[in-house]
């Protein structure tokens, strides 16, 4: 029994070293700038992780706990391929700690939960998602924190199809879990990504903005994991827009995670866009990039309208842009309208 564990967390780790090796290798220089912000080395210091677990799994000392020098649990070497000591051993802290990741992880590969669009005093939302394949990797949704502020987020799995469709499931179980214990954007990204790093199941990496909005003071509070900045038009009198840019690196990339929070007030008419790399990287015959100049120019144009009906010109509009050319990667878009109350 233990060869077969440490058989799927050697070939899982080994997926995973792979996956980032080619990202590194083949992934655009702004992508990397975007994913890796506030964190150089970190794809460097993940790859040295896994290279030492691969180690340890082909020595007689994987698998034994430092303390006792006993067999370290299956379950907890599935949850953290590199966690170094048994149940037994562990402080009653740890214990509780890992209780809740043990419970976790078996909720996650149970559920998925449906989307719905909820309704926010003084916010229209209209949402658009497709695939590049039968099966997509992007994701959006809408939550609650633990106060009851509404919550939305956007995400986008390195690769596509049903493996990175697999993972998107497990963010949505994640993601509605630990949002329903706590109030703080940061927090929630944060503990995703404890999950996410070590867990055999889940052998990449993924982007992921969160916003979480206060309709009685208007306040969205974000968190941007190395997401592509979404935008921020303001057409009341002024025209003029800004971008969400990322506040942490991506999930699922280093071991000391940090990520910062960013803080703006809509007002009536604002629009809030968020997306993934699919629109913005969408080509078209002529291998140009559809861009987010475009996609400023397309949200200031169509800004008078509703926020459903400025989706589907979006889509009209990246229809027009991509003449007929193949789809490679998945489009997923998410409008946030500010209205009166």
């Amino acid at each position: 029994m233990q060869k077969n564990v440490f058989s799927h967390i050697r070939s899982s780790v080994e997926e995973k070293r792979r996956n980032l090796s080619q990202w590194v290798e083949t992934a655009p220089e702004p992508e990397k700038e975007i994913c890796l912000t506030t964190c150089d080395n970190c794809v460097d210091e993940e790859i040295a992780v896994l290279d030492e677990t691969l180690e340890k799994v082909e020595s007689e000392a994987y698998g034994v706990c430092e303390v006792c020098h006993g067999k370290i649990q299956q379950g907890v070497l599935e949850i953290d391929y590199t966690a170094t000591i048994c149940l037994d051993c562990l402080s009653e802290t740890q214990r509780r700690e890992l209780e809740f990741e043990l419970e976790f992880s078996s909720e996650i590969q149970r559920a998925l939960l449906p989307q719905k669009a909820p309704e926010i005093p003084g916010l229209e939302i209209g949402a658009f998602s497709r695939p590049a394949q039968i099966i997509g990797g992007d994701y959006f949704d809408f939550f609650q924190f633990k106060n009851g502020a509404h919550g939305f987020a956007i995400a986008d799995v390195s690769g596509h199809g049903f493996s990175s469709s697999l993972l998107m499931s497990s963010l949505q179980t994640a993601l509605h879990t630990i949002s329903a214990e706590s109030d703080s954007v940061a927090e929630v990204i944060q503990r995703i990504n404890k999950y996410f790093l070590h867990n055999v199941n889940l052998t990449t990496f993924l982007t992921l903005f969160i916003g979480k909005y206060e309709p009685d003071r208007h306040r969205l509070t974000y968190s941007n994991a190395g997401h592509n900045p979404p935008l921020l038009y303001h057409r009341n009198g002024k025209d003029s827009f800004n971008w969400l840019s990322p506040t942490g690196a991506a999930v699922g990339l280093m071991e000391d995670y940090k990520i910062g929070t960013g803080l703006v007030v809509l007002q009536p008419e604002d629009i809030l866009f968020l997306y993934t790399d699919g629109v913005t990287e969408l080509m078209n015959p002529s291998r140009e990039f559809f861009g987010p100049n475009r996609l400023a120019d397309m949200v200031a144009t169509n800004s008078a309208l509703p926020a459903q009906e400025l989706v589907s010109a979006l889509r009209r509009g990246l229809d027009d842009f991509q003449q007929g050319e193949v789809l490679t990667d998945d489009v997923t878009m998410v409008a946030v309208k500010a209205t009166e109350d």
